[in-house]
């Protein structure tokens, strides 16, 4: 069974049937004073085994649901056995009648009761602790997964700034190319502008000397004689 106390209260009730079960058949060898005190000790007996199942049906009552079946049809069993009992020592003692007891503090149940609490008690303390304990764990593994996601968001962005900083080295190596390449092209106007001066320059000197001959011409021509 699921629970310790249901067990325990399962044994005290059989050690009680066990001695009641026998006081049906003394009572019928026995009259008068001895009559009577077999009577009352059934009758403590009896309320001790009745104070038994109705502890063991509020440890029913808490158990899980996978264990009830099997518990509940043991106590529906001792209830039709005590049920039993009690109608055969009416048989046996004509004129007596049993009613149900006030509940009972003294004998072995309250031993039992008394030990009940307690680990009830404890039980309960245990349960908290059981608790906390799951609290705690699932507030560290709570930790552990922002923790692992923080590891992962740390690593995507180191990784994203190592793509940063490829790109930015491209970059420049781009502009750095781009700068020689304009340092050249620079050197080449330059040299493009001076041959250009200078084709000028040949130009209007080819000019001048193209008019110098010219003027040689006409004068020679139509002024010297």
């Amino acid at each position: 069974m699921s629970s310790e106390e249901f067990e325990k209260l399962h044994e005290i009730y059989r050690s009680l049937y066990e001695e009641l079960k026998l006081m049906p058949e003394r009572a019928l060898g026995c009259h008068g004073e001895e009559r009577k005190r077999l009577t009352r000790t059934f009758e403590e007996r009896r309320e001790e085994a009745e104070e038994v199942l109705k502890g063991m049906e509020e440890e029913l009552r808490v158990a899980p649901s996978s264990y009830r079946n099997a518990m509940s049809t043991k106590l529906r069993l001792y209830n039709r056995d005590l049920g039993k009992l009690q109608r055969d020592m009416t048989n046996s003692v004509p004129g007596s009648s049993f009613q149900p007891l006030e509940r009972s503090h003294h004998g072995v149940y309250s031993l039992e009761n008394q030990q009940s609490t307690h680990l009830q008690s404890q039980r309960t303390l245990l349960l908290q602790g059981t608790d906390a304990l799951n609290n705690a764990s699932q507030s560290i593994e709570r930790s552990q997964r922002i923790a692992a996601e923080t590891e992962h968001i740390g690593t995507d962005i180191i990784e994203e700034l190592g793509e940063q900083r490829e790109q930015l080295d491209r970059t420049r190596n781009r502009l750095v190319n781009t700068g020689e390449n304009l340092s050249r092209t620079r050197k080449i106007l330059r040299a493009m502008a001076r041959r250009l001066v200078t084709n000028k320059l040949l130009l209007g000197v080819i000019i001048l000397m193209e008019l110098a001959i010219l003027g040689a011409v006409v004068y020679l021509k139509f002024f010297h004689r």
